[in-house]
């Protein structure tokens, strides 16, 4: 982060809720354009961060996001016009930096009352396959209609006549506000998963209403999965910058594919990125978290004790991308 930003952020700071420094190049505030939480008051998901030469800005309860000089932009001006020129004293205007439109207009988030769903564990055929799977079917819910139900939440789908049953897989906030699910099919289907976002600004990750902050977060490729994880989220189709969110320490978890080139590409640019990674031992076969806990892994140990980062987790990731 260079030295206007570090100073315009400090000129800022006043002006911001809560506003702490978490680690050298970010930042953690209330959020002004959404206001955060009105019921908890010590909510703060507003958040400063460096992203190659940028400082960018990012809340992660309205979804609101803009480059440093919008934000500044959007609250002051007349700062704004000071900012800018000292920028361009300094030639520091990065690709796309300091001109862009302020992006400051959100349409406010509309929540579902509440999931009006059986629970998986309600339904035979839905418990049985969740519990073959060494599953929780507690954590889920069912649907005999799928995109009749879907349509009641958000209308998603114009045709419903080929409708199916699925189970549900909530996607909660971090105040248990439903934005968005997937629907997981039971059976064989050209579609295993289809993510149906109620809140279409809100980041597709399940298990943010159950993390510990202050604990290791891994972060895994499908929920079903990450429900097998103490303290985990999933990535569900998102392309996110982790590094917004402010977690303190996360880990990366791929599926153990070392064939497949695009998992073997993005754990290598996880590693460049200097991130934290797991690096599946030779000794274990099974491709994903869910069949190595059914061929009786203790996948708490394995995560713990094959979590890598820097210079070793290249070493690593040679050997294992070899096999």
């Amino acid at each position: 982060m260079d030295i206007i930003d570090s100073k315009y952020i400090g000129l800022v700071s006043s002006r911001l809720q809560k506003f702490k420094r978490v680690k050298p190049n970010l930042f953690n505030f209330r959020c002004p354009i959404c206001g955060d939480s009105q019921k908890h008051k010590n909510k703060a998901r507003g958040y400063f961060y460096q992203y190659k030469a940028d400082t960018n800005f990012k809340c992660h309860n309205c979804g609101a996001s803009s480059t440093f000089s919008n934000f500044i932009k959007g609250i002051d001006p007349t700062l704004y016009k000071q900012y800018i020129f000292e920028k361009f004293q300094t030639r520091n205007t990065g690709k796309g930096s300091i001109f862009e439109e302020p992006k400051f207009e959100f349409k406010k988030p509309v929540f579902a009352k509440k999931l009006d769903l059986p629970k998986a564990s309600e339904i035979p055929i839905a418990k049985e396959y969740l519990e073959k799977r060494k599953l929780d079917p507690s954590k889920f819910y069912f649907t005999y209609k799928f995109k009749e139900w879907s349509n009641t939440q958000k209308q998603t789908f114009d045709n419903i006549v080929k409708d199916e049953s699925r189970i549900i897989i909530p996607l909660l906030d971090t105040e248990k506000n439903l934005i968005g699910f997937q629907g997981r099919s039971l059976g064989p289907n050209s579609v295993k998963y289809i993510t149906v976002m109620i809140n279409e600004d809100a980041p597709k990750i399940y298990g943010l209403d159950k993390i510990d902050n202050e604990k290791p977060i891994y972060i895994i490729e499908g929920p079903f999965d990450a429900t097998l994880v103490q303290n985990a989220v999933a990535m569900c189709g998102s392309d996110l910058d982790i590094r917004s969110f402010g977690w303190s320490d996360y880990i990366y978890v791929y599926d153990n594919e070392p064939r497949n080139r695009e998992i073997v590409n993005r754990i290598a640019k996880t590693i460049d990125g200097g991130d934290k990674v797991v690096i599946w031992p030779t000794s274990i076969e099974q491709k994903d978290i869910n069949d190595m806990v059914l061929g009786g892994q203790n996948i708490m140990n394995v995560l713990e004790s094959n979590t890598y980062s820097g210079l070793k987790a290249k070493i690593k990731f040679n050997n294992w991308k070899r096999i």
